[in-house]
Parts: structure tokens; C-alpha cells; sequence
């Protein structure tokens, strides 16, 4: 037998797959994830997720986008080739509005959308989630996962699948990596 990636539990309900995720967080299981074909409220204060970092990621880089590109514009205008045009300030800020937004959106767009692939651990080709046929055929369609990880410190095989057991689902899935 290969490596045991975990215990998963099938539900066709998405407050059962709520109310198991919350169980399971209560009895202090902390490696776990649930798959459902849309979002269900309040999911992930179940499962205990941490706010995500992405919304901070992309108002930084926007920041320095905006920043940037100001200072880039303040450059080439004051400092590296002054041209007077009409009588004008060399530093006509005003000019440089739609350089330093355009600049805030790139760069937010850019660097958050690698952040997120980064924080999300993606691309990812293969998950030990798609051997079983069930998921397979289910998960975006009309059925709830709740998965429990070997990794987890509370894991032990013969209490996880009871504990699993015990939440009514429509079956448990052993997973192998």
C-alpha cells in the first residue's frame, strides 16, 4: 500500500459539509480542507482559515506602482532632460497622473496576480483528492468534501475514520499520495 494522504468524507448537503468542518475543528483538527462546487457561507471560519494576505499584496503594489511611477516621471522631467514647455514648472505634476495610475494598476494587477498563484501553491498538476473516482465525478457537480490530512498531529487512522463516520456522511474516503 502507498502512503496514506488522509481520510476524506462525502456529503450531498452544504450545511452537513458546515456543520462537519466545524465539528472537526472543535475535536482540534487543524490540517484539513473542504471542496464544494460553490462557496458556502461561513466555510472558512469553520475550518478556521486565516484571513488571506491578497488584498494586503495588492495595496502594496499598487502603492509602489503609483510611487514609482511618479518618481520615474519626476526624473526623466526635472532631473535627466528639462525641457521648458510654455512657461511651465518642470515638476507639472499634473502630467503625470495618468502615467502613475496606469503604473499602480500594472503593477497591482501583475504582482497580485503572481502573489496569488504563489499563496495558493498553483499551478498544482496533481492532488491526492483526484484518485478517488467519486471526487472525480462529484465535486463540481453536487457533492461536499471534508478532508482530513495524515499530516495532521491528531491524525490516527482508526480514530480520524470514526470520527468521520460519526458526522453522517455518505461514505469515507481513504486518500493514498
Amino acid at each position: 500500500m502507498r502512503e496514506r494522504y488522509g481520510f476524506m468524507a462525502e456529503f450531498d448537503d452544504p450545511r452537513l459539509l458546515a456543520d462537519a468542518a466545524g465539528a472537526a475543528y472543535r475535536e482540534g483538527y487543524r490540517k484539513m480542507d473542504a471542496y464544494s462546487p460553490f462557496a458556502i457561507e461561513g466555510l472558512d471560519e469553520a475550518l478556521g482559515l486565516a484571513r488571506t494576505k491578497i488584498p494586503f499584496v495588492f495595496l502594496i503594489m499598487g502603492i509602489a506602482g503609483a510611487v514609482g511611477g511618479f518618481l520615474l516621471l519626476y526624473y526623466i522631467s526635472v532631473v535627466y532632460y528639462p525641457i521648458n514647455v510654455g512657461g511651465r514648472p518642470l515638476n507639472s505634476w499634473p502630467a503625470y497622473i495618468p502615467i502613475s495610475f496606469e503604473l499602480t494598476v500594472l503593477s497591482a494587477g501583475t504582482i497580485g496576480f503572481l502573489a496569488l498563484l504563489i499563496i495558493n501553491r498553483l499551478p498544482m498538476p496533481y492532488h491526492p483528492v483526484f484518485n478517488s473516482a467519486s471526487f472525480a465525478k462529484h465535486a463540481s457537480n453536487d457533492r461536499f468534501y471534508l478532508c482530513i490530512e495524515a499530516d495532521d498531529p491528531l491524525f490516527d487512522p482508526d480514530r480520524t475514520r470514526d470520527f468521520l463516520m460519526g458526522l453522517n456522511p455518505m461514505g469515507v474516503i481513504e486518500l493514498e499520495k
